[in-house]
């Protein structure tokens, strides 16, 4: 990225300022779509890209963001399409000079795209999964749909985090065209072997010896946390040794807690918020559960895959991709406690069906889902937009 300028006859090298990215977020809360844009921007190549980032809601996340030095602005909104919000946004992507703008999730995109496509600005639609999905009304499922519709159909370019979720786009959103490409993680520090972890279980006052079942998601009824209790109660007729750990925070935590406490489970259900130190949490874990309706391509999921942990998850978009029955993990239908019930006493009961599951794992996750590579696919993405 060089130019030449000829000052007094002589040729005077001049290096060419950096592209300008805007990536723009729902929340700053952690989420799966948050971890990957926060895994792109830190690996991002600085001498040919700026990111600058745009939130719609404050959260740790912007706190990380700010700590790494990234400039990172705030909009506040918790709905898609609110359009009184649009003219600040043209505003400050005036301000900032953006050459790119990346829109991760609808609600992001929706919120970016009338200033972007206002003053010329191309617009990169990653999707994390779509708006629309089974079990909303009809209704409210096919206006989602026609949203989307107008989103995908607006940006530049779109990427899908999965084949299987560029599959459902196909299907259901008239001429939708999309790159693949998938989630990653830094495997640096997701890694096993890495070194010392901290003792979470002596932490949270967790016997050293028992089966640890962790999840770490929202506490929304996309991730189901009131079924996977409601599984774990029941299996631990199967598991005498059992604790389940909850990571996050949600609209359903309060619910949450309450079913533990009125099935006095509180010593053998554990609570935490959301916490930067996954690695720990992970490394704490004998088994891993996402029990989600919906997916993307969920990066919690490769996170445990990729620290060696056993994995139950369902049978949805994304999931299905990287989690194969029997061989890396076992899947499971959405919504059915019963099944994830089974699942889990199976699981925590089989040590050798452990160990096969964590190798297989590894190894995927080492092959296909590296943040590195998904990084350079990306930028490569900003450059044909940019020589367009």
């Amino acid at each position: 990225m060089e130019k030449y300028a000829t000052v007094m006859d002589k040729p005077v090298k001049m290096m060419r300022k950096p592209v300008k990215v805007m990536e723009c977020i729902r929340q700053g809360q952690v989420g799966g779509g948050e971890t990957h844009m926060l895994s792109l921007i830190e690996n991002m190549d600085r001498s040919r890209f700026e990111p600058v980032v745009l939130s719609f809601t404050d959260g740790p996340m912007v706190t990380r963001l700010r700590e790494m030095g990234v400039r990172t602005h705030i909009i506040h909104t918790e709905r898609p399409f609110d359009f009184s919000k649009w003219t600040r946004v043209k505003e400050l992507l005036q301000q900032e000079e953006v050459d790119v703008v990346h829109a991760h999730g609808t609600r992001a995109c929706s919120n970016v795209m009338w200033a972007s496509q206002s003053l010329g600005l191309p617009v990169v639609y990653t999707v994390h999964g779509w708006s629309f999905h089974p079990g909303q009304s009809p209704l409210v499922r096919r206006i989602r749909m026609m949203g989307e519709q107008y989103l995908t159909g607006k940006a530049a370019v779109n990427i899908s985090v999965s084949a299987s979720n560029r599959q459902t786009g196909t299907l259901h959103i008239r001429n939708f065209n999309s790159l693949v490409i998938n989630n990653g993680i830094d495997r640096n520090k997701f890694d096993p072997y890495r070194g010392a972890f901290k003792d979470i279980r002596q932490e949270l006052g967790i016997p050293a010896d028992a089966m640890l079942v962790v999840s770490i998601a929202r506490f929304t009824s996309h991730k189901q946390p009131l079924t996977l209790i409601k599984a774990f109660q029941s299996a631990l007729r199967g598991l005498p040794d059992g604790h389940l750990l909850l990571v996050g925070d949600g609209d359903q935590k309060a619910e949450a807690l309450e079913m533990v406490n009125i099935a006095g489970l509180n010593a053998r259900i554990h609570f935490q918020p959301f916490r930067q130190d996954v690695p720990d949490i992970l490394a704490a874990a004998d088994v891993f559960v996402l029990p989600s309706l919906w997916e993307g391509l969920p990066i919690g999921l490769l996170e445990a895959m990729a620290m060696g942990k056993a994995v139950i998850a369902t049978d949805v978009d994304g999931t299905k991709e990287v989690v194969k029955d029997g061989y890396n993990g076992l899947l499971i239908e959405a919504g059915n406690a019963g099944a994830l019930a089974t699942a889990l006493v199976k699981l925590c009961n089989d040590e050798a069906l452990r160990k096969q599951f964590s190798r297989a794992s590894m190894e995927m996750v080492r092959v296909d889902y590296e943040a590195g590579g998904m990084t350079r696919k990306i930028e490569e993405v900003y450059c044909s937009i940019i020589k367009r």
